[in-house]
């Protein structure tokens, strides 16, 4: 995926072996809920789909994404579908809903933004067990997003992480602002701002300046994962990509950010 071109399975190991100090209880709950270069040169792929549709998979022949390239086009392919209004809605059958209460095998993990107009599960076209989403204001990084991400690649064996930004993002909005005026935002809110704070872009002004920094608060989350060493390995081994997009409200398109 060139820069602002659109845009599992279970764990193979026993909880047991990946949590060898833990207490049987949490091994238990391990067990049950919670039960690369060449990857980035395939990241063009997103958004770049043909529209024409192929008859929808039934859930015995719908084969899960296993690379991190693979993923990349099917999440491709359904961000065309969804603004092309070609959905398929798939996996959302009472044979797939059953086959999920024994496990769960989703091919990405997005983070996303809370906004209640860019849900991943819409915008890239997936149902029930495909994508495990973990969402914050203006997609934030704190000790439980960070586990949240962490869990799915290492313990789900996700192959591609996907931090989605978005046009009109109000938490880096409301993060330049206060930066401007010097003034607090209420209670826990001024956290979040503070966060986004060290990625605004003082070289614009105005409304530019806080579309320029939705994009470089992306990258700017993208590279603090991709340097968390647990995460770094498995991108050096290629079985993860770490990517950053953003999606337009107006065109409800998912773009690259390199």
């Amino acid at each position: 995926m060139n820069a602002d071109r659109s845009v599992g399975a279970q764990p193979t190991a026993s909880a047991h072996k990946r949590f060898p100090h833990t207490s049987p209880a949490r091994r238990a709950l391990l067990r049950f809920g919670l039960t690369g270069a060449a990857a980035l040169g395939a990241t063009a792929a997103l958004g770049t789909a043909p529209a024409s549709a192929t008859p929808t998979p039934t859930p015995t022949s719908r084969r899960r994404p296993e690379t991190p390239a693979e993923a990349l086009r099917e999440l491709a392919a359904g961000n065309q579908r969804w603004r092309t209004f070609r959905e398929r809605h798939p996996d959302e059958s009472p044979a797939v809903r059953q086959s999920l209460t024994s496990g769960q095998h989703p091919f990405a993990l997005v983070l996303g933004c809370i906004d209640s107009r860019v849900p991943p599960e819409l915008v890239f076209d997936q149902g029930l067990g495909d994508l495990m989403t973990v969402r914050s204001a203006g997609e934030v990084l704190d000790e439980a997003v960070l586990g949240s991400v962490a869990y799915g690649v290492l313990e789900l064996d996700i192959p591609l992480v996907l931090v989605l930004g978005h046009q009109s993002c109000g938490a880096v909005k409301a993060a330049v602002e206060v930066d401007e005026s010097g003034e607090r935002l209420p209670a826990h809110i001024q956290y979040i701002a503070d966060q986004i704070a060290p990625n605004i872009d003082h070289t614009k002004q105005g409304d530019a300046r806080v579309d320029s920094t939705i994009d470089v608060n992306v990258r700017a989350v993208r590279a603090r994962l991709a340097a968390e060493p647990d995460l770094a390995a498995k991108v050096a081994s290629g079985r993860l990509a770490i990517v950053g997009a953003r999606y337009d409200l107006t065109n409800q398109r998912v773009r690259s950010l390199t």
